[in-house]
């Protein structure tokens, strides 16, 4: 998420693992990637993000739009009645979702 819009700018569907690290690496464009990245603690980020471009701490913005996410996608919530039989569809509903929320900010 780049913190000046609050536009999402790359997207990774996966485990929190070095592979999903690498994918989210992987889906920024080319500007952000000699941006600043906060991130929690996990480990995996620490092979991908270099230097000083990793920051620890300072991910409410996009803590609180993954909390948006699971209010407005039931699909999201772990014990719900709605649920995708397929990941492609699930994926395909997320990022309609993003494209929507992405063009809706000024």
């Amino acid at each position: 998420m780049d913190r000046a819009s609050r536009r999402i700018v790359g997207c990774f569907f996966g485990q929190r693992d070095a592979t999903g690290a690498f994918g989210l690496w992987q889906s920024l464009p080319t500007p952000y990637l000699d941006a600043v990245c906060p991130t929690d603690r996990l480990s995996a980020y620490k092979g991908v993000v270099f230097g000083g471009l990793h920051r620890i701490g300072g991910t409410q913005h996009i803590e609180r739009f993954n909390a948006t996410l699971r209010a407005k996608l039931p699909f999201l919530v772990r014990k719900s009645l709605s649920f995708c039989r397929q990941q492609a569809n699930l994926e395909l509903i997320v990022w309609l979702f993003l494209h929507r929320d992405n063009a809706s900010l000024p």
